[in-house]
């Protein structure tokens, strides 16, 4: 086990992810998602409702409207912007989230399917993709992630974005190494140690997460990716639409620089 982590490699060239789509894995990460002790998941339902209100009046101007959202998780603001009027379609890659937003509304659609893959429709005055969702792909995945948004929108449609600005993922990468014991979380349903190392090479960071069981003394490794834009380079990714819109949050005073929102219009 030791010698696994002492002859771990610094390296950004395979791209890594949390399972989100594990069936157990995916239970406990519901739990973060609905948690109001902290935004770590999702955020806390006063910064959501403020941020639903952003879209349904700034974005889609208070009109009913279909709306796709990227990376739903558990249709946290899906079943708001339906509460709202508005038609929405939901894809996730994780089948617990799917399971509870479907039990939330009945008037949403939602489907478990990773987004790289999954077909969006046609149609939408709204795509969006919220909480760095985007950065965790690779440029290349990220692009076509973009292209397919783009093809499903109306004209006049917009893409909203809410990705993180360069520093910020440099400031992701630049951790300092810590671990922390819980008897069950996020990482592991039982007591567990958990070491954790950040780096930032080559524009992307890498979160690792060293979790080893507190009674087998066994080790499992996680890693997190995150790529880093420049202000220019997402302006690149979006180069196919016709405006595009640059905010420094999505309506958080609380986000610290940490995310900031793009509003892309489609010709």
């Amino acid at each position: 086990m030791f010698k696994a982590i002492m002859e771990r490699r610094r390296e950004t060239n395979t791209w890594q992810k949390i399972p989100w789509n594990e069936p157990e894995f995916s239970k406990r990460m519901l739990k973060e998602h609905l948690t109001q002790a902290h935004d770590a998941a999702s955020r806390r339902t006063a910064i959501i409702e403020r941020q639903v209100a952003w879209i349904h009046e700034e974005v889609l101007g208070a009109r009913p409207s279909r709306v796709l959202d990227l990376g739903c998780g558990p249709g946290l603001y899906a079943s708001r912007l339906a509460a709202l009027g508005h038609q929405c379609v939901g894809i996730d890659f994780s089948p617990a989230s799917i399971d509870y937003a479907r039990q939330q509304r009945s008037d949403v659609t939602y489907i478990q399917a990773d987004v790289r893959e999954a077909d969006f429709g046609t149609g939408f005055d709204l795509a969006m993709m919220l909480y760095g969702e985007i950065n965790t792909f690779t440029p290349t995945d990220a692009q076509c992630i973009i292209d397919k948004a783009l093809a499903a929108l109306k004209p006049g449609g917009a893409l909203l974005l809410e990705p993180h600005p360069y520093e910020a993922v440099k400031r992701i990468g630049s951790s300092a190494p810590s671990w922390y014991s819980a008897e069950e979380g996020l990482l592991s349903p039982r007591p567990f140690v958990c070491l954790e190392e950040s780096f930032f090479q080559d524009g992307r960071s890498m979160n690792r997460f060293y979790v080893i069981d507190a009674e087998t003394g066994s080790l499992t490794t996680y890693g997190s990716m995150t790529q880093a834009y420049t202000e220019a380079e997402y302006r690149q990714l979006l180069r196919a639409f016709a405006t595009v819109t640059i905010y420094p949050s999505l309506v958080n005073p609380e986000n610290d620089g940490m995310l900031c929102a793009i509003v892309a219009r489609k010709a």
